[in-house]
């Protein structure tokens, strides 16, 4: 595998809630989604041998281009609304406490970790993985040997499943189950899974049915197998749309009308949806770390945290590749 993407949120949050809060700190603080988080990079690491590793980062989990154009995207997660930058996401207390040891223990690793402002985690990925294409002659990368994917997304949002390309390598590793059994999200599992071939259709499926854990609210009445069904017969949203509007067969009355409802929603959601190919994300230095960048501050967070044996388990990872 070439390149391994940490949807980096989502992980933290999953081990948060995974792993008890007696996992606690010499002086009595939580560290269960620090350490989560480690032992699930020591395992990716082990199991799948990238040669460059990203851990994504909100530097804004609530853009405004998309707030701007959907004022319901994730309003309701909102802790403190603020003029002067991001609103604060709510999230446990003693889960916001960890993200900085999050940050600290990364950057004493090596290991990059990569935001940009005004973008989620989600754009930075979209970013690296339209960067890792267009590296490529052809338009996408070489499938190398056989081994998998050249390009895997771990995340558990499947916003991201719109990146799956098969003729790209690009592929999802979705921990329904966790980390150390996730379903690999390729065109044929979204075709099974959702009725949908591409992640291109993926996408367009998702502004139809819209994601409430999002604020979207999609187009009331057309859920996910009628969203499906209707890319499968005409193509495209802009295909389905037109048709609804020609009174094409193939588009119910009820759908027509349900469609012509949603009009200014349709109108703005693709931009929501659709994840940035084009955030300003700078030159990473993205190579697997053979050791770690600052081994003293590493040996001192790990007496302060008493995170050792994760952080044990990450360096074993490294030297072992």
């Amino acid at each position: 595998m070439r390149l391994l993407l940490l949807d980096t949120a989502s992980l933290y949050f999953r081990a948060y809630f995974g792993l008890p809060d007696s996992l606690r700190s010499p002086d009595g603080r939580p560290v269960n989604a620090v350490r989560g988080l480690l032992d699930m990079i020591a395992f990716l690491l082990t199991e799948h041998r990238p040669d460059r590793i990203v851990a994504c980062w909100d530097d804004d989990w609530r853009p405004a281009f998309r707030v701007d154009a959907i004022g319901s995207y994730k309003e309701h997660r909102v802790l403190e609304p603020r003029a002067d930058g991001p609103d604060v996401e709510e999230m446990p207390e003693d889960l916001r406490a960890q993200v900085p040891v999050i940050v600290d223990v990364l950057a004493a690793l090596g290991i990059a970790r990569v935001g940009a402002p005004g973008f989620e985690a989600d754009d930075v990925i979209g970013t690296l993985v339209a960067r890792e294409i267009s590296r490529h002659d052809g338009g996408a990368p070489a499938r190398g040997d056989g081994d998998g994917p050249q390009v895997a997304i771990v995340t558990g949002d499947r916003d991201l499943f719109q990146l799956v390309d098969d003729a790209a390598g690009v592929a999802v590793l979705y921990p329904a189950r966790g980390v150390r059994d996730p379903d690999l999200v390729d065109q044929d599992r979204l075709l099974e899974k959702y009725g949908v071939p591409t992640g291109t259709a993926y996408a367009e499926m998702a502004v139809l049915r819209g994601d409430p854990s999002d604020g979207l609210p999609g187009v009331a009445g057309i859920g996910e197998k009628t969203a499906a069904k209707l890319l499968a017969t005409f193509g495209t949203l802009d295909r389905v749309l037109a048709a609804a509007e020609a009174g094409e067969p193939g588009v119910t009355p009820s759908q027509r009308t349900k469609l012509a409802a949603a009009a200014d929603y349709l109108a703005v959601a693709p931009g929501v949806v659709q994840v940035a190919a084009d955030a300003p994300v700078g030159t990473v230095d993205d190579a697997v770390p053979s050791e770690p960048a600052d081994p003293q501050r590493l040996d001192e967070l790990a007496d302060r945290w008493g995170i050792r044996s994760s952080v044990a388990r990450v360096l074993t990872a490294l030297a072992d590749r």
